[in-house]
């Protein structure tokens, strides 16, 4: 688990493994409801590009909701958005979004406090099934190709951001995404 504070909320941060999604809309009601007043969001692992890349997305995610400047009625969709780099709903949760054949999955909660949060990662793990797996919140090298693929990311733009190495190269590439967001609204 990775905790944070951001813009005066508390965020947890945890991957999990050998999750069973039947029906993703019952799924992500299910935790949404255990989540209680927190704003509770769930991605799909394979494509998170480490802590960094959610870290930003709930940042811009809070930003937008302060300035007026959201497109989604929710927090937690928000946070789909600019993970996704997508301005489009339906796109943000065909990229990022659980699927019924998502078993690998990272949890994002937004509280007020600490002991929301914690509260509401304890009822959720009672439902997600699965087991907490911190490691999949980082970029892999497994996850390099389906990301650079999902998120149509060549190697020449890759190459132009590269100041160090490949993953901070692409976790760079991310995050830059979820900042044009701020700017085309």
């Amino acid at each position: 688990m990775i905790e944070a504070k951001i813009l005066g909320k508390y965020l947890i941060v945890e991957g999990f493994k050998n999750v069973k999604i039947c029906n993703v809309d019952k799924f992500l009601n299910l935790i949404r409801d255990k989540g209680g007043n927190c704003h509770v969001q769930v991605l799909d692992a394979s494509l998170v590009a480490g802590f960094e890349h959610i870290y930003f997305a709930v940042l811009n995610a809070l930003k937008s909701f302060e300035s007026g400047m959201n497109i989604s009625k929710n927090l937690p969709v928000e946070i789909l958005l600019f993970a996704s780099g997508q301005d489009q709903i339906k796109r943000a949760i065909e990229i990022l979004g659980v699927k019924p054949t998502s078993n690998k999955v990272i949890l994002v909660i937004v509280a007020n406090n600490r002991y929301e949060a914690l509260s509401a990662l304890n009822n959720i793990l009672g439902v997600l099934g699965g087991e907490r797996d911190q490691s999949l919140i980082e970029l892999t090298d497994e996850k390099i190709p389906n990301i650079m693929k999902r998120f149509n990311i060549s190697e020449a733009e890759l190459e132009a951001c590269m100041r160090g190495s490949f993953r901070e190269a692409l976790k760079s590439i991310m995050i830059e995404r979820a900042a044009l967001l701020v700017v085309q609204r």
